[in-house]
């Protein structure tokens, strides 16, 4: 069921910047300003998958599902593309393989820390 405003995304965020911007800017206890920087965090990776999660996941199951010949839910294509890495009968697609697993690891990293992405994805 859709919301009206503020939306899930917005809420996250708000409860983040306060966190950033009163808590741990005018605490003085420096576990209170760790634990912080921790929630702050956890928040940050929640709002960029409320934001952007279901595209990314809709990608990587199209790149999946490419690359096994079916469609099927995203963590079952992942397991099974898995196998087959491990099984080796993959090796004849081995770029697409690893096109697929760098874009998903990027991918991911979206939305965990895209601090650690470079300016531009690497090839």
């Amino acid at each position: 069921m859709a919301q009206d405003r503020p939306t899930a995304a917005e809420l996250v965020e708000a409860v983040r910047e306060f966190l950033e911007h009163d808590v741990m800017a005018t605490s003085t206890d420096k576990r209170v300003q760790f634990h912080a920087r921790v929630a702050a965090n956890a928040l940050g990776m929640v709002e960029r998958e409320l934001t952007n999660g279901r595209e990314l996941v809709a990608a990587e199951r199209v790149r999946a599902a490419a690359l096994l010949g079916h469609d099927d839910e995203v963590g079952l294509l992942e397991r099974e593309l898995a196998a087959r890495i491990r099984g080796g009968s993959l090796d004849d697609r081995l770029d697409a393989v690893r096109d697929h697993v760098r874009a998903t690891v990027r991918e991911k990293l979206l939305v965990a820390n895209p601090g650690y992405l470079p300016e531009a994805p690497s090839a």
